[in-house]
């Protein structure tokens, strides 16, 4: 089904840096604990070696740098305290909540959220953001699936439970994990890209295969329109 006057479909949304500004209290939570297991970091290099990855894919870099192996009751600790740090500072990204709110009254209700991370925690931002409403029974995992970002599985996953086709999606990303995931499924890419992202985040994004790159969240709406009329 086609969205009447619109370029795309469907819109995927991921989570981490596009809807909750999370990135910030996951990585501090993250830089404490391996501070304590002997590996010293600031939270600055934390952020740039981690966003947009699982914790659990840098197992072999964790255990060189620590010399300790990545135990589960590690792990444990490590997500009780982050969704304990999340629950009581996480805020959504500006602008977030009013786009997600046209973008769904644009496209229908064809919207998802498509995270790398987690279920559990996916969920816990969405719904402690406001965001629940719309995201509610459209969240998919990369946990859940056979592949997590970079590959394409969860976007693929989001596009097939919309019963949209993923070349005719449109996919929010902010990672350059994000992007190669999104390609990878076929599905054009906007890369958003706040002021504090870092120099070299535009290129990095546009390397990736993202054809469109945003500052603000609460202007995608009126991208989507412009996209659309300009096609």
């Amino acid at each position: 089904m086609e969205s009447p006057g619109l370029k795309f479909d469907a819109v995927l949304f991921d989570c981490d840096g596009v809807l909750v500004d999370s990135e910030p209290i996951t990585n501090g939570v993250l830089r404490d604990m391996l501070d304590d297991a002997g590996w010293a970091l600031t939270l600055a290099e934390c952020m740039r070696i981690f966003t947009g990855q699982a914790v659990r894919d840098l197992t072999a870099l964790i255990e060189e740098k620590t010399r300790k192996p990545l135990t589960e009751y590690w792990m444990d600790q490590f997500r009780q305290r982050r969704n304990a740090a999340l629950e009581r500072a996480l805020q959504p990204i500006a602008g977030a909540v009013q786009a997600v709110h046209a973008v769904h009254a644009q496209f229908r209700g064809r919207i998802a959220c498509a995270s790398g991370a987690d279920r559990f925690k996916v969920e816990l931002q969405i719904r402690k953001c406001g965001l629940m409403p719309y995201f509610d029974g459209r969240i998919f995992s990369g946990h859940e699936m056979p592949r997590s970002k970079p590959w394409p599985d969860v976007y693929l996953a989001a596009a097939a439970a919309l019963g949209v086709d993923a070349k005719r999606c449109l996919v929010v990303e902010d990672t350059v994990t994000g992007v190669t995931a999104g390609v990878a499924a076929a599905a054009t890419v906007f890369g958003y890209n706040p002021p504090d992202a870092g120099h070299d985040a535009p290129a990095a994004l546009r390397k990736a295969g993202a054809t469109m790159l945003f500052t603000d969240m609460a202007a995608l709406p009126a991208l989507l329109e412009f996209s659309s009329r300009a096609t």
